[in-house]
């Protein structure tokens, strides 16, 4: 099954950044997903297959806002 990113929404990785954050908001979706340390702020691109393995949860813009 294919996860579904939206810009905006925010993904809880299964391993911590370098910095020590595991918190990154999507910027871009596509084949491949942009997104930003929520910590740092360093911009990854990273091809979607391998992200749907490394995510342990989303949060959608909904969620976040509210």
């Amino acid at each position: 099954m294919i996860m579904q990113f939206t810009e905006g929404d925010i993904i809880q990785m299964k391993k911590m950044h370098p910095c020590g954050n595991a918190m990154f908001r999507v910027l871009r979706a596509g084949s491949d997903i942009r997104i930003r340390c929520e910590r740092c702020g360093r911009d990854i691109t990273v091809p979607r297959i391998k992200l749907e393995k490394s995510v342990k949860k989303i949060q959608t813009n909904t969620e976040t806002e509210a």
